[in-house]
């Protein structure tokens, strides 16, 4: 199903579908402020491990990153000290992912790494939509180097790609073709390990 929901003002029925699926376990195709990414209930550990397969992510050797909301439950599912919070808080929602420890929370399927990649864009779409799920997303570009942009980056596009694999691919606009920028906090110091859009402000 391709879905259109305008980030200026998303409709809450629309919003009500997506959520709906991903109840039910399902994948979604959405906009971010960075890539289009791919994404289900990151609490769902069945439906994460699709997209690790689906994408071939091995959770023991790669950060598997959750989208929030916002910064209130953080602490649910990472470890973060009050500096670390404190320039999260400047930044998000943005372009970053920052990698923290994970907490018990999550699933056993993020605790391979014990990390795990924390993301809150500054898109409402998507936003809305872990608001109204109460939990946060998994999540993924699906950024294919080897393939047109267009692929990437035009709904139609990557709904003609993606509308046999995603349960729903949701239409938001034009994408962007940068990255996030990644920040590994689990050290004695922060290290961005990939600049990607936006400057991170410390």
């Amino acid at each position: 199903m391709l879905l259109k929901i305008y980030q200026d003002n998303p409709n809450p029925r629309e919003i009500d579908k997506v959520v709906k699926v991903l109840q039910e376990g399902g994948t979604i195709v959405y906009p971010t402020d960075t890539l289009y990414a791919i994404g289900c209930d990151a609490l769902n550990v069945r439906a994460v491990e699709k997209i690790c397969a689906l994408k071939g992510i091995n959770p023991n050797k790669s950060n598997l990153s959750i989208i929030c909301n916002d910064l209130s439950n953080i602490s649910e599912y990472a470890k973060v000290n009050t500096p670390i919070f404190k320039m999260m808080r400047k930044n998000l929602p943005g372009p970053f992912t920052f990698i923290l420890p994970t907490t018990s929370l999550l699933p056993k399927i993020y605790k391979n790494k014990k990390t795990v990649g924390i993301r809150v864009p500054d898109n409402s779409i998507i936003r809305e939509i872990v608001l109204q799920l109460g939990n946060p997303i998994m999540t993924t570009s699906i950024f294919d180097e080897s393939e047109e942009i267009e692929y990437s980056t035009n709904p139609e596009l990557i709904y003609e790609k993606w509308q046999n694999i995603a349960d729903i691919v949701i239409d938001g606009g034009m994408g962007g073709i940068e990255p996030s920028t990644v920040i590994d906090c689990t050290g004695d110091e922060i290290e961005i390990i990939r600049q990607g859009k936006g400057k991170l402000n410390f």
